[in-house]
């Protein structure tokens, strides 16, 4: 069974909170609409691969707890306690490599969140 991964809601908000303060607004026809900069975008890109790299990061655990190797490829004890990390390293490199398009959707909606474009 897959658990899902929880971000707090204070995450959230101290991600959230620096973006909209400093957000430009550029006046429309029907009232001013936010613009985001290109520091707050690709700090809400950057939040947003590395939740999609936590994201996939527990899917990879999962894949992994009953992969075990034979001798000799076996790392033994040292095999089991560094496998996170060997998981955390796929995971950012899937990310960063494009991923499977959830930070896409991630930056979408918290560019949205903001009321940004």
């Amino acid at each position: 069974m897959l658990s899902a991964t929880y971000v707090p809601p204070a995450f959230v908000k101290s991600v959230a909170a620096p973006i909209a303060a400093a957000s430009t607004t550029t006046p429309g026809a029907s009232g001013a609409t936010k613009v985001a900069t290109p520091e707050q975008r690709a700090k809400i890109t950057k939040t947003a691969q590395a939740f999609e790299a936590s994201f996939l990061s527990a899917m990879l655990g999962h894949m992994f707890t009953d992969v075990d190797a034979d001798a000799p490829f076996s790392g033994g004890e040292g095999e089991q306690m560094f496998r996170s990390f060997m998981t955390d390293a796929i995971a950012t490199s899937m990310s960063k490599a494009g991923g499977v398009g959830l930070a896409k959707s991630v930056t979408a909606e918290m560019l949205k969140m903001q009321g940004l474009t």
